[in-house]
């Protein structure tokens, strides 16, 4: 695995590579203490056997440039992730997002002018509905402390021994207390006030218009989205399939990743559709 930097329009951006092949791209959460390595450290090896695999940090995480926008922040990362590929020369390429990789690869796939060069997609815990729980409020009220750390893990994980870990807590942590990390999160949690109503809403993505091949990846055990939720997107995409991870919460490629990895494998050994709806 190589781990590399790029300046992609004046921006930093740190990413992690392996394999040779065909392009997949891994987009990881939103959570704060995110960044590739730590979403993606059991599945770049597995999937680098066979492929050419490239996971950004994206905007605001890791080694990647603390970019504030309280407007248009998931453009923003969309837009950035795919200027990322132009750099690279990825030209199409399978996307896999975990969380808010997944859900921004789902707008993006939906939009009238989608960005991405994307063939095939995972949504991996991301799309659908979110919970209101104190598992969602330990991850938007995160105040960039240990113990918060602690709660954060805790809401992401159905095994306790992550929260218990405190080698594991640490690493999320100071991932999170980088400087301007947790400004760069914390903004897409709030809206400038005279861009209340700019845009219109703020809905669900018509998943009707997906013309790719879509796997939604359920953790069984998710603590911050309802059962079913998976299933129930799979049967709005023309091509959509899901499956349900037993014994993981919302990061199955981290709690269960031998499953997570042979399923994903499956997948892209299967047919793929041409271009983005």
């Amino acid at each position: 695995m190589r781990r590399g930097t790029i300046v992609v329009d004046g921006l930093t951006t740190g990413f992690v590579e392996a394999g040779e092949g065909e392009p997949v791209v891994l987009l990881h959460g939103g959570e704060f203490g995110a960044d590739a390595e730590l979403a993606w450290e059991h599945t770049i090896a597995a999937l680098a056997e066979r492929y050419r695999v490239v996971a950004p940090d994206q905007l605001g995480y890791g080694r990647t440039a603390k970019v504030i926008d309280f407007v248009h922040g998931r453009r923003m990362r969309i837009r950035h992730v795919a200027r990322f590929c132009d750099a690279l020369g990825i030209e199409s390429a399978t996307f896999i997002g975990n969380s808010m990789g997944a859900v921004n690869l789902l707008v993006d796939a939906t939009s009238d002018v989608p960005l991405l060069p994307i063939r095939r997609i995972v949504a991996i815990c991301g799309g659908g509905e979110i919970l209101s729980n104190e598992h969602v409020d330990a991850l938007y009220d995160y105040d960039a402390t240990f113990p918060a750390m602690r709660r954060l893990v805790a809401a992401l994980f159905h095994d306790p021994s992550y929260p218990a870990d405190d080698d594991y807590v640490r690493r999320r942590f100071e991932s999170s207390t980088a400087p301007g990390a947790w400004e760069a999160v914390a903004a897409a949690r709030f809206r400038r006030p005279d861009a209340a109503v700019a845009g219109g809403g703020r809905g669900e993505p018509d998943y009707g218009r997906i013309t790719v091949p879509v796997l939604f990846v359920e953790g069984g055990a998710d603590k911050l989205k309802p059962p079913g939720w998976a299933g129930h997107l799979a049967g709005q995409v023309r091509d959509g399939r899901s499956t349900v991870i037993d014994d993981a919460g919302h990061c199955p490629q981290i709690e269960q990743p031998a499953e997570v990895n042979r399923q994903i494998l499956d997948f892209l050994a299967g047919p793929s559709g041409g271009g983005c709806g």
